[in-house]
């Protein structure tokens, strides 16, 4: 016979360490990690994406992964709102004649604050344009930028405001904008446009072979930015944007008369998560570039894009109950408990800053202190949070074998300091 420790009997029936060691960030960390957001926040789509973040955590049934989010319950008045709310109004009051946030060049980075722009509206906050600065961002998107002009990317609306350039960025800034906007306007076209953009996008920027997508695509590489490598942020981006629609739609009146175009959103996204997922490394931390494990000058080790990749997988399998999805919520946990190893202390400097990032402004290089990888963070643990409430499950209504928590049958199993199994 053999003797075997309790804790090696557990990994042995469930497949690891059950998540309870040392893999939580705490609400000292976690408030650390918003400080940083908070403070560091200062371009159109790191602004964007802190407001998405803040609404997805601390106002969730406005969120468009609420099934209410339309018709919200609590009375939230302007004081409540007050973070969504203030990060609106410095949109609008330092906007350029059309664009939110004023202009850097991007046509797509500044759409990431149409979502706070709207909800200011629907909040009837006084002494701001509203309805003005919404109706001239989305006329700038629709007849004002430049687009793809032919080929299986034709209509695509350029990421860029004086060049064609298709950006995977893009998927988060501009389609969540879109449907949103039709969703509380009730206009089905904007939320068919949302869903058409993506599709564009994806057609120029997949790399069908990886699963994977390129990170900027341009008709005109030898005069325009080009970078066809698959960005480990950049797929997050997609993925998180894609999510994103899909919960508008879903959880919009007009799910019934979308249904064919919610099942290529989800096709999309689990094409990313696959395609992720096959590159993952045993360190449990995505390369800048997804599939060039090689350190060099552009490629390394990012947590950045790592938090990303898992905050999505966690969100979708809540949303949609995907069938076949063990092994992609088995990367998310590799992702999420090396992210969290030493109660975050290997990732998580001790001012909350997470590392290592990319360079939020050169894609390429490595960076030390990054507004986007903290909302990341944040929206990796609030999505991990709620996929525990959901049950932890791998597929559609399938409890995750691993993610067992400590209840009796587990007690049973650690309150022995041995095991006696026959041979």
């Amino acid at each position: 016979m053999r003797i075997i420790p309790a804790l090696n009997v557990f990994t042995l029936l469930y497949g690891g360490v059950p998540s309870a060691f040392g893999q939580t960030l705490s609400d000292s960390l976690l408030g650390l990690i918003r400080d940083r957001m908070n403070r560091s926040s200062t371009s159109s789509w790191e602004a964007g994406t802190e407001a998405e973040t803040v609404l997805e955590i601390d106002f969730s049934q406005l969120a468009v992964f609420s099934p209410s989010y339309l018709s919200p319950t609590p009375p939230y008045s302007v004081a409540s709102l007050e973070p969504i709310i203030a990060i609106a109004t410095n949109a609008v009051t330092n906007r350029s004649s059309s664009q939110l946030w004023g202009q850097d060049g991007s046509s797509g980075d500044p759409a990431s604050l149409g979502v706070p722009v709207l909800l200011g509206n629907w909040t009837n906050a006084p002494n701001v344009d509203w309805v003005g600065a919404a109706q001239a961002q989305l006329d700038l998107l629709l007849t004002g930028t430049p687009r793809v002009t032919s080929g299986l990317a034709g209509g695509a609306i350029s990421h860029r405001v004086d060049s064609v350039e298709l950006w995977s960025d893009f998927v988060y800034m501009v389609p969540p904008f879109l449907a949103y906007y039709g969703a509380v306007t009730q206009n089905t076209s904007l939320i068919l446009e949302a869903y058409t953009q993506i599709s564009l996008y994806r057609s120029a920027l997949l790399t069908s072979s990886a699963s994977l997508w390129q990170h900027i695509y341009s008709p005109s590489p030898d005069d325009q930015v080009t970078d066809p490598g698959h960005w480990s942020t950049g797929n997050g981006w997609a993925a998180a944007g894609i999510l994103r629609v899909l919960a508008t739609i879903k959880n919009s009146p007009y799910a019934s008369q979308f249904k064919s175009q919610q099942n290529d959103l989800g096709d999309w996204i689990e094409e990313i998560h696959t395609g992720m997922t096959s590159n993952l490394p045993s360190s449990g931390i995505f390369y800048n570039y997804v599939d060039q494990q090689i350190t060099n000058s552009s490629t390394f080790p990012d947590a950045s894009g790592t938090a990303l990749f898992a905050s999505t997988v966690y969100r979708y399998v809540t949303l949609s109950s995907p069938s076949n999805y063990g092994d992609i919520v088995q990367a998310a946990e590799t992702a999420r408990q090396a992210l969290y190893a030493n109660d975050g202390a290997d990732h998580f400097g001790s001012d909350g800053w997470l590392n290592p990032v990319v360079n939020p402004d050169t894609f390429s290089e490595m960076g030390s202190d990054s507004p986007e990888a903290q909302s990341f963070a944040l929206q990796l643990d609030n999505n991990w949070k709620a996929w525990k409430s959901a049950g932890s499950k791998d597929s559609a209504g399938r409890r995750r074998v691993g993610a067992v928590g400590f209840g009796v049958g587990m007690m049973v199993v650690l309150v022995a300091t041995v095991i006696v199994i026959g041979v």
